[in-house]
């Protein structure tokens, strides 16, 4: 079954190219008009992924982000007129996995949408798809998409999902932003530094709020690598 994307965007033009584009990818979709429909759909369920405008009147794209990340790791690309770099990294900071800005080439929003898509488990390769990874009192497990620590699960964004993989794929190695940065997105796709910076401080938050600290260390000059402390946690 074709992965189904849920299009949120109050204008129908914006809305009819973003689904065309979809269904030519053969992606399934469904579109609503603003963010009270975009939570009904949500809570009905059957959702793989959201395209969410962020400027919408009344509850906007911001607004239903929160309350998504309240309940669900479901992965959300935002689509914005603005592009100054606050908003992204606001967007990326309260969760979404990805950031568009209009106008926008609808080739490259299928390119991120699929990115995103395959780091949430579709089309992952079968020999990683199974695979347990674990450090001291954390477990991160592909197949079920799920870390958690302390036996308490910690819900992930694609994009963090994607950055603590690598990390404890490789606990030895330092990465660099630009290593984080194709590991998370894939290679070809250019994201600023500081939104790196903005999903290590949210994974950082979601362990120093289940009691881990030290979980992925900052080498300063470099980048960052899998905390020292996370295998002397119990």
């Amino acid at each position: 079954m074709a992965p189904r994307i849920l299009v949120v965007d109050d204008e129908p033009h914006i809305r009819d190219v973003i689904c065309f584009a979809l269904e030519r990818a053969g992606l399934a979709w469904l579109a609503v008009r603003n963010g009270a429909e975009a939570m009904t759909a949500f809570r009905r369920g059957s959702i793989d992924l959201i395209i969410l405008d962020v400027g919408m009147p009344e509850m906007d794209g911001l607004d239903v982000c929160r309350q998504i990340r309240k309940t669900s790791g479901l992965p959300i690309l935002f689509l914005s007129a603005r592009d100054e770099e606050i908003d992204r990294v606001l967007g990326l900071e309260i969760g979404g996995d990805d950031y568009v800005t209009k106008p926008f080439s609808p080739r490259e929003l299928i390119a991120r949408v699929k990115a995103i898509l395959k780091r949430s488990g579709n089309g992952a390769e079968p020999e990683r798809r199974h695979a347990t990874l674990v450090a001291g009192a954390l477990s991160l497990d592909r197949g079920a998409r799920t870390v958690t620590f302390r036996d308490s699960e910690i819900a992930m964004t694609a994009l963090e999902f994607a950055i603590l993989d690598a990390l404890l794929s490789r606990p030895d190695m330092v990465f660099s932003r630009e290593q984080l940065m194709e590991a998370a997105y894939g290679a070809g796709t250019y994201v600023a530094d500081r939104t790196i910076d903005s999903h290590i401080r949210n994974i950082r938050a979601k362990f120093l709020a289940a009691g881990g600290q030290g979980v992925i260390a900052t080498v300063h000059g470099i980048g960052f690598k899998l905390g020292s402390e996370i295998g002397r946690q119990a």
